[in-house]
């Protein structure tokens, strides 16, 4: 897991090297709202987005990458359900491919965007505890105990989303973002549980193989950032760093 997470980190830092050719520099805050599971933030400076190129006045194709520290996501797949997470927490890398739709006026722009995206998680750890609450109410027993293993692979999805920015003068602006991400990825598990409930007179031990269950990448992500132009030329739509 170590070494996984070091190529992550080497990688966003050479998407950070190629930036910084360009003459615009950003700076935001990211967030990341998933369903049924807990808040999740950036891990700052790991974070570049808005990479890309024109290919229109109207039409830009921009990447990047996020590395988000997740508090907790959902896994689907699995014969119990609970509003609480099952995975994490975890260091996520995040890497979306989005075509943007550029309405630009005097002083503002507005982008509509849309794509895919790829992530995985790193130093992944499941939440035994929302595990064997969710198997004790699934069995109806008093008290659950599990002891599962997971092979951890990456996932992708698909995104949309919008993004304001308005420059109050030539050399600075503030940008207002938000996507909606669906998303998943492959968390095969298997072990097994025991427990027993007050109509029990003994423990049971029920084996266990879920190779259905994903970790669930669906949620709202959002950000706060400004922008500013470090070059002399004439300002156009700076590109981010997050």
């Amino acid at each position: 897991m170590i070494q996984k997470f070091k190529i992550a980190t080497v990688f966003l830092l050479l998407l950070l090297t190629c930036s910084a050719y360009s003459q615009n520099i950003g700076l935001s805050f990211s967030y990341f709202i998933p369903k049924n599971g807990y808040f999740s933030t950036p891990i700052s400076p790991f974070s570049i987005r808005g990479l890309g190129f024109d290919i229109n006045r109207y039409f830009a194709l921009e990447t990047g990458a996020s590395l988000y520290r997740m508090s907790g996501l959902s896994i689907k797949g699995l014969p119990f359900e609970s509003e609480t997470p099952f995975a994490g927490p975890n260091f996520t890398l995040f890497v979306p491919v989005e075509l943007v739709f550029k309405l630009q006026g005097d002083g503002i722009e507005f982008d509509i965007k849309g794509g895919v995206f790829g992530f995985h998680g790193f130093d992944q750890r499941l939440n035994y505890g929302n595990i064997d609450r969710a198997i004790r109410d699934f069995e109806g027993w008093a008290v659950a105990n599990s002891s599962l293993t997971f092979k951890n692979k990456p996932g992708w999805g698909y995104h949309a989303g919008a993004e304001l920015t308005v420059y109050l003068n030539s050399q600075f602006g503030i940008s207002l973002e938000c996507n909606y991400l669906v998303g998943e990825s492959k968390i095969p598990m298997e072990g097994f549980y025991t427990g027993g409930g007050p109509s029990a007179l003994e423990t049971v031990q029920v084996e266990a193989a879920f190779q259905g269950a994903k970790i669930d990448f669906t949620g709202l992500e959002f950000s706060i950032g400004l922008i500013f132009e470090t070059g002399s030329s004439k300002p156009k739509k700076p590109r981010r760093r997050r």
